[in-house]
């Protein structure tokens, strides 16, 4: 089976996907195959079409990790194995359309403020003020940050695409105060392996930790940072299609989510119930 990942590892490489997505790829592909305790050389389409209702009704996971098995595995057969896909034999499931969970100010100022290392205090800030992924945080290096210019470099972002985002005043105080302390050479942000940058779990349980600590309710996710982000941008005026570039989406649909959570306009909208039942 060693043969089989590492061949699967390098032709997720060579397709240019995330450090993010083949380590998903990889996992649901050996999930896949300790299922049934067999190489998937050996297994055909009805052992796909078993597993993925397996995960579907006895697992029941969510829609986007049902998602990512099916592609992980499409991968897999398609590209590593070549073998053939029968996409009406095992159709595939629809994604729910949740809105974004979004922290208000006072929130993101909370959560900031029970942060007390430093570093981590500028990670979240900087996740925030710049609109970034998890993964693209991690993966910063200290030549990404311009601050003459007042901008980030995102290298090899989702989709292998590089853009430029903006750069806080404010994470960039922070920045410069971690800096001093740790004196980071080329991964901004170095993991406690030599050479390797932050692990996203590492960020992910930070997260978790001082949102609990600062009070917050909310279902929300270091994803939800990124979500803030653009939605008070969008409060505060500016247009949509720099909003797309900020955050690197590729098509100008996926950014129109955040015009269904900004608070201006639902704010000056009044409830008809209230017209009827003014003198009450």
């Amino acid at each position: 089976m060693g043969k089989l990942w590492d061949r699967m590892q390098e032709d997720l490489e060579l397709k240019g996907l995330s450090e993010n997505t083949r380590r998903k790829y990889l996992a649901e592909a050996r999930r896949f195959t300790a299922h049934f305790m067999e190489s998937p050389e050996h297994l055909g389409t009805e052992k796909i079409r078993q597993y993925l209702l397996y995960r579907l009704k006895e697992e029941k996971v969510s829609t986007s990790t049902m998602a990512c098995a099916y592609s992980a595995l499409k991968f897999l057969y398609t590209v590593t194995l070549k073998r053939s896909w029968e996409i009406d034999i095992i159709p595939r499931i629809k994604r729910e359309k949740k809105l974004p969970v979004v922290l208000d100010r006072e929130e993101i100022q909370s959560l900031l403020d029970a942060v007390e290392k430093i570093k981590y205090r500028a990670i979240l800030a900087v996740i925030y003020s710049s609109g970034l992924r998890i993964s693209e945080v991690v993966r910063l290096k200290v030549s990404d940050i311009d601050s003459k210019r007042m901008q980030i470099h995102v290298s090899n972002a989702k989709g292998a695409k590089d853009r430029y985002t903006i750069l806080s005043k404010t994470a960039l105080h922070l920045l410069r105060k971690y800096w001093i302390k740790y004196r980071p050479k080329d991964w901004l942000f170095p993991g406690k392996m030599k050479g390797q940058h932050l692990s996203y779990k590492s960020v992910d349980r930070v997260f978790r930790i001082f949102k609990e600590k600062a009070g917050i309710a909310k279902p929300a996710s270091v994803h939800s940072l990124r979500h803030s982000f653009a939605t008070h941008l969008l409060e505060n005026g500016v247009d949509i299609h720099h909003i797309q570039l900020l955050l690197g989406h590729r098509h100008p649909e996926t950014t129109t989510v955040y015009l269904h959570v900004r608070r201006a306009d639902l704010q000056d909208i009044s409830s008809p119930l209230d017209s009827i039942n003014k003198n009450s």
